[in-house]
């Protein structure tokens, strides 16, 4: 280069090309790392909205994370609302995975199944008793346990366009709104009043029925939402609403030929007790027990420790309660998250533990 004419000269250039571009960095850094705060305004949610609007608009829509999460499959499914019963053939259910109980269900094909499965028969509650358990989830059950089984029906695809999940559950409920006395029964009361276990009155038996509907069908049926002695509030079933609690004692009742002689003036039917939908009081563990857990506890059905067992449940005790809570919440083994009536809250879980554990000691 012409202007360069002595060593010097380069060495100063060769000093320098190194010098601005140090001294240059450390003032980039400098200012990037200031200390100086922000002004707070412009950090303001709506400053912050103002500035992105001219670039796109979020809306969030409720139920949309539910529907983007898909459905269970059929092994989910399974585990979480079947496998109670299923897994060991409690109340003649066919047992997960025997050819020969099952190939007289497969033999009267899917449909048949599935249907059963959704509307519920004699023991077995309708969908498993998870009213939140869609068609395609039910489905997607019954095709596992069939196949596991030996059948090979293909595993159902979810619908391209799935209603929104609350139209899904207004139509369910509309439904459901339309069982008569006889359905329910079938679905979930027949289990003890066909054979009087418990001490259960028997349909049909008009003396058996005569005194308790002597006491008033208000009071009858008011006992039965709430539960009493080894019968769960509302049949263990909890999406049964009031009218239908009223009509499955009246079909049980005047099919041995009862008949029910309106009052001129009959009490209004009391509001049940503190939450809806015959869910227990919070921290109301002998109702959350009587709702949720006897049907398996009251026996030791499936391994579950019995009720009062104080050897049994010492062992289980000795884990500290926070695990036997957890288990309980979650699930484990047979067992469902919260023994199937996901609609109970951690606080009605913890006091049945409690209660159960407390009847141990």
């Amino acid at each position: 280069m012409k202007f360069i004419k002595t060593p010097r000269q380069l060495a100063t250039i060769l000093f320098l090309s190194f010098l601005v571009p140090v001294v240059l960095i450390i003032l980039v850094t400098k200012a990037v790392m200031s200390t100086r705060a922000p002004d707070p305004a412009v950090l303001a949610p709506e400053a912050v909205a103002a500035r992105i609007k001219p670039v796109a608009d979020v809306a969030v829509q409720a139920g949309e994370s539910a529907a983007a999460s898909g459905a269970q499959t059929g092994e989910e499914v399974y585990k979480s609302a079947c496998a109670a019963c299923h897994q060991t053939g409690v109340a003649n259910a066919p047992k997960f995975g025997d050819k020969r109980a099952w190939a007289g269900h497969i033999a009267e094909g899917l449909d048949a199944m599935v249907k059963v499965a959704i509307s519920g028969i004699r023991g077995m509650p309708p969908r498993g008793g998870n009213p939140n358990l869609s068609d395609l989830e039910i489905a997607r059950a019954v095709i596992y346990m069939a196949n596991a089984a030996g059948a090979s029906f293909p595993e159902p695809a979810a619908p391209a366009a799935e209603a929104k999940p609350a139209a899904v559950s207004a139509a369910r409920g509309a439904v459901e709104r339309e069982r008569s006395g006889e359905q329910i029964v079938q679905g979930t009361c027949g289990t003890c009043h066909l054979t009087g276990e418990g001490g259960a009155p028997k349909i049909g038996d008009k003396a058996a029925w005569s005194k308790r509907i002597a006491r008033g069908l208000e009071a009858v049926t008011l006992s039965a939402i709430r539960g009493h002695g080894g019968m769960p509030a509302r049949g263990g079933l909890a999406d049964l609403t009031d009218p239908e609690v009223r009509k499955a004692i009246l079909y049980m009742f005047e099919s041995g030929g009862g008949k029910i002689v309106p009052a001129a003036s009959a009490p209004a039917l009391p509001a049940p007790p503190a939450s809806a939908g015959g869910a227990a009081s919070k921290g109301d563990g002998k109702a959350v027990y009587d709702k949720a857990c006897i049907a398996c506890h009251q026996a030791g059905v499936a391994g579950a420790p019995k009720f009062g067992d104080k050897a049994v449940w010492a062992t289980r005790i000795k884990q500290g309660i926070e695990t036997l809570y957890t288990s309980s919440i979650k699930g484990k083994g047979a067992m469902p998250p919260k023994g199937g009536q996901v609609a109970l809250s951690d606080a009605d879980i913890k006091a049945a533990v409690d209660y159960m554990v407390a009847a141990a000691k």
